[in-house]
């Protein structure tokens, strides 16, 4: 009852589960112009944005672990709730509210020092963190090969947090330009102390959505997303096998592959089925292939099956400079060279695999595509344990 809270069930209006239908259909450069002008007017309606927030957080986890578990025959899934369905702090936008006496004390006695105003939210960045860091430790103590983790938190989504925080350090309105700076030393020291999340559990590897902010993490982190180690893989979202989704987050250094993240249907409460879109549907895609690998050779460890995720995408030149590898991720190829790694080196199973395994070829059901400025907007922010 703490995993799934079913007094929700019935409670959404019919306007929650439209929404992301009307998403799908824009993102996939088939909707109306009713449908722009309807999801304009929720998107404007602050009172409907507070339920939609509630009714995402209501159907994520559900939907990321149907992803997570598609065809994969052995799966076993353990469900961790790290996020309220309903955050406990209604209407409750700014850190200076919420944050520890401990960090209101040092940011009030910083009256603009730099060096100062760091120290605070260099102290908030790591209690913050904390709160990630008995979840590794369950995650290590109960041995899962894979963690799915399609939650975080961005720098464009501090910035508003920050505002009033860093008044009371600065002493005035922070300027632009300051406000970027310290929201991006911020998610820089979260990175830092998120690492808790990961080292617990050494033996798992964590997959985790880059964000959906449209933003570059070489430039702007997000955290956990940036977390950077033997363990971790992140995950940018396509649109289809076409092109790079206009709301996902990459980075040549930061993001290692993609995968498809638009229009994609799995369960949610109730014994239905939504199509949703964002990083947190491409991030269980890639742990679902993860699955798939290691119960075709368990003895893969986590640099094994990196390199055989990342050594089997379908190259793409819209990914070049984007994410690492620069392609999506083609789960039979990859289990094709896990299957074959057990009786040859990985780099020979991953050429034999290429050969054998032709890229998926583009959707023939998506129509047109819509360019990055008709589609912004429309996804939300990953879920944050902010």
């Amino acid at each position: 009852n703490k995993l799934l809270d079913k007094s929700f069930l019935g409670k959404f209006s019919p306007d929650c589960y439209k929404y992301f239908e009307v998403q799908t259909r824009l993102l996939r450069g088939e909707g109306s112009e009713d449908d722009r002008i309807w999801i304009k007017a929720k998107q404007a309606d602050a009172k409907f944005i507070g339920q939609l927030e509630t009714f995402a957080n209501f159907i994520h986890g559900s939907h990321v672990a149907g992803i997570s578990a598609k065809n994969a025959d052995q799966a076993k899934l353990m469900i961790l709730k790290i996020i309220a369905t309903k955050s406990p702090l209604p209407g409750r936008s700014d850190l200076s509210q919420t944050a520890s006496p401990e960090v209101l004390t040092a940011a009030r006695g910083a009256g603009g020092n730099e060096k100062l105003i760091k120290m605070a939210l260099k102290l908030l960045a790591s209690q913050q963190s904390k709160t990630l860091e008995p979840i590794g430790k369950y995650v290590g103590a109960e041995k899962a090969r894979v963690a799915n983790c399609s939650f975080g938190t961005s720098t464009a989504a501090v910035k508003p947090l920050l505002a009033g925080l860093l008044k009371l350090a600065l002493r005035h309105d922070p300027s632009e330009a300051e406000l970027n700076d310290y929201s991006t030393y911020f998610v820089s020291e979260i990175v830092k102390a998120a690492n808790v999340l990961v080292a617990p559990a050494p033996k798992t590897l964590f997959v985790i959505a880059a964000g959906n902010d449209g933003t570059d993490n070489d430039r702007l982190p997000t955290s956990p997303a940036n977390i950077k180690a033997q363990n971790t893989i992140t995950v940018a979202a396509t649109f289809g096998h076409m092109k790079l989704a206009s709301f996902s987050n990459y980075g040549a250094n930061m993001v290692d592959v993609a995968a498809p993240g638009v229009g994609i249907e799995s369960t949610i409460p109730g014994d239905l089925y939504m199509t949703v879109s964002g990083t947190s549907q491409a991030a269980p895609f890639v742990t679902n292939a993860v699955g798939l690998i290691v119960d075709a050779n368990p003895n893969l460890s986590n640099l094994d099956v990196k390199k055989i995720l990342m050594g089997t995408v379908d190259e793409k030149d819209f990914l070049k400079g984007k994410v690492a590898s620069s392609g999506i991720v083609n789960t039979k190829r990859a289990v094709l060279a896990s299957a074959m790694s057990k009786s040859m080196p990985i780099a020979d199973a991953i050429t034999m695999a290429k050969v054998q395994i032709s890229d998926v070829p583009p959707e023939d059901e998506f129509k047109s595509i819509m360019t990055g400025s008709e589609a912004e907007g429309f996804v939300m922010p990953l879920p944050s344990w902010f």
